[in-house]
């Protein structure tokens, strides 16, 4: 007898995105973190429907909203059955509890939906290592409520991974896992430290930068691999290491993991070991994309990042990648409202702080735009430093 098999489109989940307005974060800037959020659930394959603000002077501490515009939201949700509701902070304990008992459907926060997306691009044992340890540790304080939330939401983003092992899971077993794991990064960061030792003596250069502003394709045009490059937030999660030649000057160049707005911290101690070839690193290649509107924030976040992780003090080159992309709005002679820097040319940027004691280049990767002229600043960088190293190999040079 012949059997007929129908096979049903999985649907996709469909989400509310939530903030909220504070006395130091505008509405502007409050949109902003909002499209970003919106990104972030369509890379872990959601649809974002329609998102929320309140302006507070801080989040409420039980229900994140107030009450008025939770109830607006739980209509909305159950007027669209809507799947999931994403706040673009990390909920504690108290809230994620309050929340879910409110909208009766799966809660997200951002650091959630963050450690989901690590969970979906993590690759090798090491990059699934360190992601199962963040999520454990953000998980353990959440327990009390989180069980129930599991059982009638199984599967699905941000159920990724440790959420969706055997309801009976308590605090002894988590905390057993999260020494295991802690152990089994100890010694795989023990044999990263070797092999880094035996990378020789060349210079070091690692690509660093906010998430999906190109690292990738320019670690594929300097050193001609094939790196894996998309449209996603952190499609690269494990650091790739090659030896690329420039002239004739060979150095080992490093595309690391991408780093974002309110990154998490659970994220930024389980990847110490994986940021380590940015610390011992001799050249940062700071990539940047200008054709982005919040651009400077995000060179921000990335100097705070490395601050944090102790490479602050390292040369640094600015890569203004993606100017092929790059518009602005041009002011007509007779327009008397102020200049702002949405009026902004990539000239005009040139002469702004960027020219000011910075190593700097203006480049498109995709096109190749001023790749000659990023490599000539490259080679000249490195040789630099390779003469402070090694003066005694200068006459190679």
């Amino acid at each position: 007898m012949n059997e007929k098999f129908i096979v049903y489109e999985k649907k996709q989940e469909t989400a509310v995105l939530i903030a909220v307005c504070t006395q130091t974060q505008n509405r502007e800037r409050t949109e902003e973190y909002l499209d970003e959020l919106a990104f972030l659930i369509e890379t872990a394959g959601g649809v974002p429907v329609a998102r929320f603000i309140q302006p507070l002077d801080h989040p409420n501490s039980v229900t994140y909203l107030g009450s008025g515009k939770l109830e607006e939201v739980r209509q909305y949700i159950k007027a669209e059955n809507i799947t999931m509701a994403v706040f673009d902070d990390e909920l504690s304990p108290t809230q994620l509890r309050n929340i879910e008992k409110e909208l009766e459907c799966k809660i997200l926060d951002r650091t959630n939906l963050i450690l989901d997306i690590f969970a979906r691009n993590a690759r090798t044992a090491h990059a699934k290592t360190q992601v199962e340890l963040a999520q454990y540790q953000y998980m353990l304080p959440r327990l009390t409520g989180m069980w129930t939330h599991l059982e009638r939401q199984k599967g699905g983003i941000g159920l990724r991974g440790p959420g969706e092992k055997e309801i009976e899971t308590d605090r002894r077993i988590i905390r057993d896992k999260i020494t295991s794991l802690k152990e089994r990064l100890k010694e795989i960061d023990m044999q990263k430290t070797v092999q880094r030792k035996n990378r020789g003596q060349l210079v070091r250069v690692a690509l660093v930068g906010y998430t999906n502003v190109g690292k990738s394709t320019i670690m594929n045009l300097l050193s001609k691999s094939d790196v894996f490059a998309e449209n996603k937030l952190f499609a690269t999660l494990e650091t790739t290491v090659r030896k690329v030649v420039v002239e004739n000057l060979p150095f080992l160049l490093s595309d690391t993991v991408g780093f974002i707005r309110k990154l998490p911290h659970q994220l930024v101690e389980s990847f110490k070991s994986t940021l380590d070839e940015v610390r011992e690193s001799d050249i940062l290649l700071h990539v940047v994309d200008i054709s982005h509107p919040d651009f400077e924030s995000q060179i921000e976040v990335v100097n705070k990042t490395l601050n944090e992780i102790g490479a602050g003090d390292k040369k640094v080159i600015m890569v203004f990648n993606k100017i092929d992309a790059y518009s602005y709005v041009e002011k007509e002679e007779d327009d008397l409202t102020p200049i702002t820097k949405r009026n902004y040319s990539l000239d005009d940027w040139k002469k702004t702080w960027m020219a000011k004691g910075n190593s700097c280049i203006f480049i498109s990767a995709v096109e190749k735009d001023n790749y000659q002229e990023f490599r000539d600043l490259l080679y000249k960088e490195i040789k630099d430093m390779h003469a402070i190293r090694y003066p005694y190999d200068n006459f190679l040079y």
